[in-house]
């Protein structure tokens, strides 16, 4: 796809297309382990916990969808198979059945790392002019901050 003429070099579009795919990783991996504790989450706080579970993973529902059509975008192939994720992704899935404040823990942990890795992504979108990745990733950070504070003033901390 090299017939790409967006103004942005094609090695630049490749270097994107792999820090999205990272962000994509850690994004879908985050959304399973989210719905998976809103499934799950028991405890004096499960209707709290439980709506906001289901809040975050919504939104990044939809998140991991604009971040695959970015890739697409550049020209290059969105990952989409769970191994794909673990291989590439910081995120890591979880099989356990933690507590509640566990599950909390965990997931600001998570958040703040997505959080990061699209910061990496932006560093790339810079140094190529790509706005729409800068845009697309500075709003993400920007929730991404917001759940992480929402999930730590459960802990109280």
């Amino acid at each position: 796809m090299d017939k790409i003429n967006s103004g942005i070099s094609a090695e630049d579009r490749k270097r994107l297309a792999e820090g999205l795919s990272r962000a994509l990783a850690d994004s879908y991996t985050l959304y399973l382990k989210t719905q998976n504790y809103h499934w799950n989450v028991e405890g004096p706080h499960f209707k709290a916990l439980h709506d906001l579970f289901e809040e975050q993973y919504t939104d990044l529902a939809t998140a991991v969808d604009d971040i695959a059509e970015r890739i697409r975008a550049l020209g290059h192939r969105a990952p989409g198979s769970y191994s794909e994720f673990q291989e590439i992704g910081a995120v890591k899935e979880d099989t356990e059945q933690p507590d509640a404040m566990t599950m909390v823990r965990r997931l600001a942990e998570d958040q703040e790392t997505v959080a990061n890795t699209f910061r990496q992504v932006l560093k790339t979108a810079g140094e190529a002019s790509d706005v729409a990745t800068d845009d697309l990733l500075s709003a993400r950070v920007r929730t991404h901050e917001k759940n992480a504070w929402m999930l730590r003033a459960h802990l109280g901390k």
